[in-house]
């Protein structure tokens, strides 16, 4: 008897983290579908779907504008709906802390993207492309407008 309790907890207790991983790996790709690795990855999946792209580059961890950026456009519900039916996300960004860091990949990328974009170092600078990657707009500051206006100005 003390067997099969102990086979019944053991396989409940597996169940239960094999559950969880599954969960937690559903809701990440369902929270940032629209976000891609690179932004060349960024317009094919914008051309594939027929959206724009919101190209940003911050500093994550030192751009008090780029953090209040993400918290008031980009982390705001209303922005989040409207994003996900109209744009793909990408986000080139240039963390200092080392617990920030980057992996060497995303960092080259960032780096070549900032050579070509954003030569002057403008943080936040906002981009917002077309499906084949021409720029539509841009913002060198952190948007004044209200999360309604900015969403209208990206249709």
């Amino acid at each position: 008897m003390l067997k099969l309790i102990t086979f019944i907890l053991l396989f409940s207790i597996y169940f239960m983290k094999l559950f969880s991983a599954f969960l937690f790996l559903l809701l990440s790709c369902s929270t940032y579908s629209q976000q891609t690795a690179t932004l060349d990855q960024s317009i094919t999946k914008a051309k594939e779907e027929h959206k724009k792209v919101l190209f940003f580059f911050s500093g994550s961890d030192w751009c008090s504008p780029c953090v209040r950026f993400k918290k008031n456009y980009i982390d705001n519900t209303n922005f989040k709906e409207f994003a996900s039916t109209n744009l793909i996300l990408f986000n080139a960004d240039f963390p200092k802390l080392k617990k920030n860091a980057l992996s060497e990949e995303q960092t080259a990328e960032n780096e070549k993207l900032a050579e070509k974009y954003n030569p002057k170092g403008i943080f936040p600078l906002i981009i917002l492309l077309n499906e084949n990657g021409t720029v539509l707009k841009k913002w060198g500051e952190l948007p004044s407008e209200t999360i309604e206006e900015f969403i209208n100005q990206l249709q």
